[in-house]
C-alpha cells in the first residue's frame, strides 16, 4: 500500500517548471511560463440564461496579495478582483466586489447576503458541508526552491538523499516531506520567512513549500534573484487539498453553472493565462 501511495504521489509531479529547466539557458531560449490548466477542453455546456438584470455580488478578502488585497485609492485588487470582473464581462452582466474578513466570508455566501466569494477558499470538507464550490481555477501546488547554481530540472527522493531541506513546522509540506524524501535532512523552522533566508544564505540546498508564496518571493526584491524552482509542483491532494474554487450558496446551481461557464470560456480564449502571468511572471506550476 505505501509503494502505491509513493507512486501515485510522483505521478503527480508535473512538468518541470521552465524556470528550472532553463536556469543556465540563454534568455532568448526560455518558453514561456506555464499557467495552470484544470479545464477539460472537450467539456462544452450551454450558455448560462442569467436575467438581464443580473448583478453578481461578489466578496474577497482584505489582505492576500497578490490574489486580493487594498489598492492606494482602497478599493480591492488582485489576481480574484481581475478574475472576478473578467467573469462578469464574459457573461455580460454587471457585478461588485467587497472586501470582508476571510472569517466572514462563508456566512456571508450562505445567508444570502453575497452571491459569490472570491478568495483563495479552500473546497474543504467542512465548507462544502455548507456551500457549494465551482470548478477549481487553481490548486494548493508545493514546490522546490534551490538556488540558481543548483536548479534540478526534476525532483526525485534519490535526488535528495542527504540534502538539507527547509520547511515550516509542523505543515503538511512537512509531513509529505517526512513521508516521500525519507533520506532527506528536513530542517523544520518556525515560519516561511526562515526557510527562505536559510537558502538565501546557502544554509540548506533545499526549501519546500507553497508554490504560489515562493514564486511571489523568487519574483520579488527580497530573494536578490538568488534562487529558481527545481522539478515540479505536487498536488498530492491528500495533503495540499483538492483546489481552490469560487463559493456560492448551497443549491445555487443557477450562480455556480453560470460562473463555470464563465471559467472555462476565460481559460479557452487564453484570457485566463494572461490574467495569470500578469501576476505570476514566475508561474508556481
Amino acid at each position: 500500500m505505501l509503494l502505491v501511495t509513493i507512486l501515485i504521489a510522483f505521478a503527480l509531479v508535473q512538468t518541470p517548471s521552465a524556470h528550472a529547466q532553463n536556469a543556465s539557458a540563454p534568455a532568448a531560449a526560455q518558453p514561456a511560463p506555464s499557467t495552470p490548466s484544470f479545464f477539460d477542453p472537450k467539456r462544452r455546456q450551454d450558455r448560462p440564461d442569467l436575467p438581464a438584470n443580473t448583478i453578481i455580488r461578489f466578496i474577497t478578502e482584505t489582505d492576500y496579495p497578490p490574489f486580493n488585497y487594498a489598492g492606494p485609492d482602497g478599493n480591492p485588487v488582485g489576481f480574484n478582483v481581475d478574475l472576478a470582473r473578467a467573469i462578469c464581462e464574459e457573461l455580460k452582466v454587471a457585478c461588485t466586489i467587497q472586501m470582508r474578513r476571510f472569517d466572514t466570508l462563508a456566512d456571508s455566501v450562505a445567508d444570502n447576503r453575497a452571491d459569490a466569494a472570491i478568495a483563495s477558499m479552500a473546497a474543504t470538507t467542512d465548507l462544502r458541508r455548507r456551500l457549494d464550490f465551482t470548478d477549481p481555477y487553481y490548486r494548493s501546488a508545493a514546490r522546490f526552491a534551490s538556488r540558481r547554481d543548483n536548479a534540478h530540472p526534476v525532483i526525485t527522493p534519490e535526488a535528495l538523499k542527504g540534502k538539507r531541506v527547509a520547511v515550516v513546522d509542523g505543515t503538511a509540506h512537512e509531513a509529505f516531506l517526512k513521508a516521500f524524501f525519507t533520506d532527506a535532512e528536513v530542517k523544520a523552522m518556525a515560519n516561511a520567512d526562515e526557510t527562505r533566508n536559510a537558502l538565501k544564505a546557502g544554509d540548506v540546498d533545499f526549501v519546500f513549500g507553497d508554490a504560489v508564496q515562493l514564486a511571489f518571493w523568487l519574483n520579488g526584491e527580497s530573494s536578490g534573484n538568488c534562487c529558481a524552482f527545481s522539478g515540479g509542483p505536487f498536488t498530492e491532494s491528500r495533503y495540499f487539498g483538492g483546489g481552490i474554487g469560487i463559493a456560492v450558496r448551497r443549491g445555487n446551481d443557477t450562480m455556480r453553472n453560470a460562473l463555470n461557464w464563465a471559467l472555462f470560456r476565460l481559460w479557452d480564449s487564453g484570457r485566463y493565462s494572461e490574467l495569470w502571468l500578469r501576476y505570476f511572471p514566475v508561474s508556481p506550476y
